[in-house]
């Protein structure tokens, strides 16, 4: 969201509040005053928290009344039980002049879910940056936060769509994304002295106190040298950021990982209950963040990650990806020969319909899609329509005409799974046919359920395994086309191509090695992510002068 507003080169002002927050015409008279400041700042300012709202918008909605039909005045003195929203990021308001220019000069982390300590990390780096003019309004009282949403939330923080509790793992791990990635609670160079204004209201005029200058090491230090305790300066001068801004030990301690694969599931699945699973390993580690970068480019939040190895778990953690690591994973999987055909990549397959059934079982639909799938739109609705004791999976069939259900022709690379008694006995008979073949997974997944040489065929397009009586549906290649339909790859503009066909998805399979594939999906626009910055591409062109970021 900031790095929207930051886009938005026609904005003089972008602020950024919670949706719950009441804000106050205070703000829109504070804004203006601050939009005469000469130069580039940044205002802060924390709401009031209010246990039981007297007051209610005028029909009109143009201003505030009391219950007596009274207008209210909030530039008078506000009621003393309207304490600052302290103690959390719930309840604060940010805004800023100039979008254009940079606000902070960290490096933006990469935090887990979207959640957790973002906007206290995002005032620190204001702050320590001195790229800005920073101001705590939070005395100009700017918005009201109701107890009874901060009461409500704090039941909700438990839950899949709640806030994040302080003492969630997932806090933990944000609060080490952000000292890792910048000053958040690590102490700065002794020789910077960032400052911080304290904006205060006399009468109809906005003045500084005292400029303060904040350090790292629990102590505020005034332009005249006197050190004040954080508490004692709290009390002296009401300097409400003072305790967040800096607030915890110059050294941070990893959290207390890992995540299992049960309370991960209980946090991402969709309201239907399915998942969408990709597995990797080291080698496709940047793949796999363009993967995950593109799903939450197109607002699929229900997915998470089954890491092979400890380095692409530690790696995933730090990209904010919802990971889990299976610890029955191969351990001697190669970086550049895990390709098809190679031993490394048989053992690897079978990982994948492992970790799908033991989804299946814990009552969860599953669409497996490898990392080397490129997603144009979500097709888990299309995929769910299927109806129950159906199998969806792609078909790896390249003639453009003639049946897709041909022998070996069940790509296991994509495939959507439901958490019922005929697809989790199906799955079993596949890992159980899998663990004692020594091919991959993928020849497995066809001779089970479609028998082998096709006995199970029905029509151009189905199978049907006899003894569960699943139905197994060959996606239409036109909608779900594998690496070598069509030619796809090799258009000019694959992405234009594969609109004109409806595609949901490509997958970019049917080439081997690592290294042709990264840069074959570069080439043709359909990569997402930038590991020298560690962020997601909001829009990456071929035609960006020939650049690649890596190979």
């Amino acid at each position: 969201m900031v790095a929207r507003a930051q886009a938005a080169a026609d904005t003089d002002v972008c602020v950024l509040v919670d949706a719950e927050i009441v804000l106050l015409p205070e703000i829109v008279n504070a804004l203006d005053r601050f939009s005469k400041v000469d130069g580039d700042w940044f205002l802060v300012s924390l709401s009031r928290n209010v246990t039981d709202p007297r007051y209610q918008l005028a029909d009109s909605g143009s201003h505030w009344v009391q219950a007596d039909g009274k207008e209210v005045s909030f530039t008078e003195e506000i009621p003393a039980e309207w304490s600052s929203s302290e103690g959390s990021d719930r309840g604060l308001i940010m805004a800023w002049n100039n979008p254009s220019s940079a606000l902070h000069a960290g490096v933006l982390p990469s935090f887990l879910y979207g959640r957790g300590a973002q906007n206290w990390w995002l005032a620190h780096e204001v702050l320590s940056s001195e790229m800005r003019l920073f101001f705590d309004a939070s005395s100009l009282v700017l918005g009201l936060y109701p107890e009874s949403i901060s009461a409500m939330q704090h039941v909700m923080a438990s839950s899949k769509n709640g806030r994040l509790p302080s003492v969630s793992w997932e806090y933990g791990v944000n609060h080490h994304l952000a000292a890792v990635y910048g000053s958040y609670c690590c102490r700065s160079p002794a020789r910077r002295f960032p400052m911080l204004h304290r904006v205060v209201k006399q009468s109809e005029d906005y003045m500084l106190s005292k400029v303060d200058t904040l350090v790292s090491s629990d102590f505020f230090i005034s332009k005249q040298g006197n050190a004040h305790g954080v508490d004692s300066l709290r009390k002296k001068q009401n300097v409400s950021l003072s305790g967040y801004l800096h607030g915890c030990s110059s050294e941070t301690s990893a959290p207390d990982l890992p995540y299992s694969l049960s309370m991960l599931l209980d946090l991402v699945a969709d309201e239907n209950g399915s998942v969408v699973l990709g597995v990797a390993g080291k080698s496709y580690r940047d793949m796999l963040m363009s993967w995950a970068c593109r799903l939450r480019r197109l607002r699929v939040t229900n997915f998470l990650v089954c890491a092979l190895d400890h380095e692409t778990y530690e790696f995933s953690i730090l990209q904010g990806l919802p990971v889990f690591r299976d610890p029955l994973s191969p351990t001697n999987v190669s970086f550049d020969d895990c390709h098809f055909g190679t031993k490394c990549f048989q053992q690897v397959t079978k990982v994948k319909s492992r970790i799908v059934l033991e989804i299946l079982r814990l009552g969860y639909n599953v669409l497996l899609s490898d990392v080397d799938v490129y997603w144009f739109g979500n097709p888990m609705p299309l995929l769910y329509s299927l109806g129950l004791a159906t199998f969806g999976a792609q078909s790896d069939e390249y003639n453009e005409t003639g049946p897709i259900n041909l022998p070996r022709r069940l790509n296991s690379g994509f495939y959507f799974a439901r958490s019922d008694n005929a697809t989790i006995i199906a799955m079993e008979m596949i890992v159980k046919h899998a663990a004692s073949s020594g091919l991959s997974e993928q020849p497995s997944f066809y001779d089970v359920l479609c028998g082998e040489n096709g006995t199970n065929r029905i029509g151009e397009d189905r199978c049907l395994e006899p003894n569960t009586n699943l139905t197994v549906v060959f996606l239409d290649r036109d909608l779900f086309p594998n690496g070598a339909y069509k030619g796809l790859w090799e258009k000019r503009d694959v992405r234009a191509t594969c609109k004109e066909l409806g595609c949901f998805i490509i997958h970019n399979n049917w080439i081997n090695k690592r290294r042709k594939k990264v840069h074959r999906q570069m080439v043709s626009g359909l990569w997402d992510y930038d590991p020298t910055s560690r962020q997601c591409l909001q829009e990456w062109s071929a035609q960006n002068d020939g650049a690649i970021p890596f190979v």
